[in-house]
């Protein structure tokens, strides 16, 4: 009589469920893994906006107004970069101020878009602050 011999190892089968199971996983979790760095990334954003405009308080305090003498210069040698957003100034006079920080590359992806702060502390999207 011929003994059974004992299989050793998986087969093809075995290996390709696992497989499948792996890639259905991968597919549920990378598009949260992204959400997840976009949200920081919009933080760090939003953590900028905020330490720029308390720059320009602390200038409106000394000299009464917002713009002066050399203020978009000193805020662009501030220091204050990032490799996901673009700030601008689009309201820039003595009295107010409008900072936005626009999101370029991957981060262009994010629900919020564009944000933004004002000399009233009004960030927009409301949802996004």
């Amino acid at each position: 009589m011929l003994k059974k011999q004992k299989m050793l190892g998986f087969t093809l089968l075995e290996l390709m469920i696992v497989i499948a199971i792996i890639a259905i996983l991968a597919a549920i979790a990378y598009p949260s893994y992204q959400d997840s760095v976009r949200k920081a990334r919009r933080g760090d954003a939003q953590a900028d906006l905020v330490e720029l405009a308390n720059f320009l308080e602390r200038r409106f305090t000394e000299s009464n107004e917002y713009d002066g003498s050399n203020a978009a210069t000193t805020l662009t040698a501030s220091g204050i970069t990032s490799n996901y957003y673009t700030y601008t100034f689009p309201t820039f006079t003595a009295a107010a101020f409008i900072l936005q920080a626009a999101p370029t590359g991957d981060q262009a992806n994010d629900s919020c878009g564009t944000m933004s702060l004002s000399s009233t502390n009004a960030g927009t999207p409301a949802n996004c602050w």
